[in-house]
């Protein structure tokens, strides 16, 4: 606890320092703000392994294409969010609106060219979303969205927390490959808990699922390869913290 204590504290006062010295980047191109990201959440690991002892592998980094494309990430712990702007350079983020509202961090995501959805909006939203999907794509961007749309616990049922039509929206409308991600960061960075426990988050990409794939084919097999996949690493991560 003393451990998570003094690694929450200096989360929070980095992030904060973070966002006021790239205030300035605000004003300068796109890349800058983006490159400054993707420093903030490599800055963040680091401080993690140093004051809390948890490791990060990824796995499996040849099944992302060399083309921009979707990728499709379970979504464990708010360590997903951060890490995924170090995993991958320059992702464009499906985020909930309303997280705009949060003092210099929503207008740094407008900035950075994020997809913003606005989950009340219906087909309107997700026609939004397709359209700035597309623009993220040719800008050479990877997409990253978590198909349930919330945070889940590694032991939660997808019955409870069912994958969204966000993903199958994305998949119809633009038509590039959707790489599933598995991960088990739940373990050791709890959702809405001050806790952190020592170990090793592993992030593995699985193998891409092709673009024509009909809707219900498409959700079922995107389903099953991150939750086997996901139930694998968390045993594995618990095998581990014995």
């Amino acid at each position: 606890m003393i451990k998570a204590t003094l690694f929450n504290a200096a989360f929070y006062i980095w992030t904060a320092i973070s966002a006021i010295l790239y205030i300035p980047a605000l004003l300068l191109p796109k890349r800058y703000l983006l490159d400054a990201q993707w420093r903030w959440g490599r800055d963040i690991n680091w401080l993690m392994g140093r004051i809390a002892g948890i490791e990060v592998e990824i796995r499996g980094r040849e099944n992302l294409p060399d083309t921009p494309c979707i990728i499709a990430s379970k979504h464990q712990s708010a360590w997903d969010t951060v890490s995924w702007l170090n995993i991958v350079r320059a992702p464009a983020i499906v985020l909930k609106s309303d997280l705009v509202w949060i003092p210099v961090y929503g207008v740094m995501c407008i900035k950075a060219g994020m997809v913003i959805v606005n989950r009340k909006g219906q087909s309107k939203a997700l026609k939004k979303m397709i359209v700035d999907g597309q623009h993220a794509l040719d800008e050479g961007r990877h997409i990253v969205i978590f198909p349930q749309g919330t945070r889940t616990a590694p032991d939660d049922d997808t019955s409870e927390k069912p994958y969204q039509i966000g993903i199958a929206a994305l998949y119809n409308g633009l038509d590039v490959p959707v790489t599933p991600v598995a991960l088990n960061s739940g373990l050791f960075w709890p959702r809405r808990s001050w806790q952190r426990h020592p170990g090793k988050i592993v992030v593995e990409f699985l193998e891409p699922i092709p673009s024509g794939m009909k809707r219900k084919i498409f959700m079922r097999e995107l389903e099953e390869k991150i939750e086997t996949a996901t139930a694998r690493l968390v045993a594995e991560g618990r095998e581990g913290m014995a």
